[in-house]
């Protein structure tokens, strides 16, 4: 027993002393990295064209928020469009309001489809709601399409780099002709931009047509169904009755078929 405690007092001050040096002194080579970019600032994080299309379900007066960055001075679009809408009683129309980061509304459309595009005032995360408050009791479709596009941003690093090249191509009289093949070239690049917007656009108008058709062609089938059905009660119960005017009793010579 004595030699046992008298093992792990030194054991446990020599622990001690480590955990000390260690606390002290610190890891060394640094401590974890908090910022994986040290060197880059926002505008260069952030900055760049993207966009997003995809499609959400709203329930019976549900809301549905989302959150996109936008720079200052940049364009910010959306477009939306229900596709489908089911329940009693139901409305295709959709409410939808675009707020700036500061809570300020900035557009708001209440149709089955819309657009919306602005420039920018503030730098920061812009917020789309989607509210299906005129349906109490059906749920719809709703296909999104939103996103920013910059016209004439470019990050520091690259401007050092045009300026360097166009020092260079004014000293070989080559300035000129890149400058105009990269005009071109960014004037193609944002008009593809802008016409896949348009096809999207095109895209959502399409499958809304074929959801309203086969929404169609589902209350003819049963209509016709409930119709025929109908009909033939009907024509059963006529010829029920018509049986039961003419009663015939089988009896005395005196009784006859009465009407």
């Amino acid at each position: 027993m004595w030699f046992r405690m008298s093992c792990v007092g030194p054991v446990r001050v020599l622990v001690l002393v480590l955990v000390l040096v260690l606390v002290l002194c610190g890891p060394v080579g640094g401590g974890p990295l908090t910022d994986p970019h040290p060197n880059m600032t926002d505008q260069q994080l952030f900055w760049g064209s993207d966009q997003y299309d995809f499609s959400v379900v709203l329930p019976a007066g549900g809301l549905d928020c989302y959150w996109h960055f936008a720079h200052q001075g940049e364009r910010f679009y959306l477009s939306f469009m229900v596709q489908w809408v089911t329940g009693v009683g139901h409305d295709r129309h959709l409410s939808v309001t675009v707020n700036a980061p500061s809570g300020l509304l900035v557009s708001t459309v209440d149709d089955l489809k819309g657009q919306i595009n602005f420039e920018a005032k503030e730098t920061g995360f812009h917020q789309m709601c989607f509210n299906n408050f005129h349906n109490r009791f059906g749920t719809m479709q709703v296909f999104l399409s939103f996103g920013v596009y910059y016209d004439g941003y470019q990050d520091p690093a690259h401007q050092l780099e045009e300026q360097k090249k166009k020092k260079q191509e004014v000293s070989k009289d080559l300035n000129d002709t890149l400058s105009f093949i990269e005009d071109s070239t960014h004037r193609v690049e944002n008009q593809v931009f802008h016409v896949f917007r348009y096809y999207s656009f095109g895209r959502m108008g399409r499958s809304a047509d074929h959801f309203l058709l086969l929404s169609n062609a589902r209350y003819v089938t049963w209509g016709s169904l409930a119709l025929s059905l109908l009909i033939v009660t009907s024509g059963y119960l006529q010829l029920f009755f018509l049986k039961r005017l003419f009663v015939t009793q089988t009896g005395s010579e005196e009784e006859k078929p009465r009407c």
